[in-house]
């Protein structure tokens, strides 16, 4: 077993799992294709497991393989921990840092908190995907993210919750939909003879209005489900019907300044809180540190 962890085998399975094909990890890796398919043999043949399955015209990892691929992932972040630490006795204003964030946190965290940190450190350098609650999440647990901002994550031992912040969930609708007249907070049961859009079920926004539909004991039927925020809001602004979503930051554009924003009576929807997540017992390396030191000192006054 002396093997099975061999920095190069490791990172040929590692690519064919990110690619989904022996051919594309080759690519990555500039390697030939026999010599990546030879790479995960062994690995097969030191740990008596299969690690890949064929299917269609690509490959998809087994369990074992996931297994296999998450703890090379974890053991190579140790790996980039020591030789960032080494590197940052030379110069600390170097590195690379992994976000993760859903769409309604871009204009929350580009502008307003990484412009300002990149600015001071020409150096770093900085990937992002944009994905929901459910993905945002997964990133984190399978490191292949250092930071995570999540709207009302899972209450999970595996996470470590750095930053939190009320974001109330509001009905946002334009000034002349019927729903804008109500002088009381909004109970769901208000919005059921309307139409309306929602997230798809991926996103905590949307788990957690199925939450308060199951404390109201009523079921809201979206007309149009999405997972863009964009699409949400030009669904509102359009006059289509009304969304159910936080409003941490002005929206840009003369549609948005049609819209209202209604509160609502349910207090499941008056808790939501927005997170900035890593995962619990990651060691960070000094950059990624640094940044969510910094994330966290800007947050507050956004």
């Amino acid at each position: 077993m002396d093997d099975v962890l061999d920095r190069k085998r490791a990172m040929c399975l590692l690519q064919i799992i990110e690619t989904g094909t022996v051919r594309g990890a080759a690519e990555v890796l500039e390697l030939d294709p026999s010599v990546v398919s030879r790479a995960v043999a062994k690995l097969e043949q030191d740990t008596g497991l299969t690690l890949l399955e064929r299917r269609g015209r690509g490959v998809v990892a087994t369990d074992a393989g996931r297994l296999l691929a998450l703890f090379a992932r974890r053991q190579q972040d140790l790996n980039d921990t020591f030789l960032a630490e080494v590197n940052n006795l030379k110069n600390a204003r170097r590195g690379h840092v992994e976000l993760v964030f859903g769409e309604g946190f871009v204009d929350l965290v580009l502008e307003p908190v990484l412009q300002g940190f990149l600015s001071k450190h020409p150096d770093v350098t900085c990937s992002i995907q944009v994905a929901g609650t459910d993905e945002t999440v997964r990133h984190i647990l399978e490191d292949l993210a250092h930071i995570g901002f999540a709207f009302q994550p899972p209450d999970d031992v595996r996470l470590r919750s750095h930053y939190s912040r009320l974001s109330p969930i509001r009905v946002h609708v334009r000034k002349d939909h019927p729903l804008a007249r109500r002088r009381r907070a909004l109970t769901l049961a208000d919005l059921a003879a309307h139409q309306g859009a929602a997230l798809a079920e991926s996103f905590g926004v949307r788990k957690h209005v199925q939450a308060a539909e199951l404390d109201e004991h009523i079921t809201l039927k979206p007309m149009l489900v999405t997972n863009s925020f964009k699409v949400l809001w030009e669904f509102a602004a359009m006059g289509l019907g009304y969304i159910l979503t936080p409003r941490s930051v002005p929206l840009k554009g003369a549609q948005f300044r049609q819209l209202v924003s209604l509160p609502l009576a349910n207090p499941i929807l008056n808790n939501s809180r927005i997170h900035i997540i890593t995962r619990a017992g990651r060691h960070l390396s000094p950059v990624a540190s640094s940044m969510l030191r910094h994330v966290m000192k800007a947050f507050p006054q956004i």
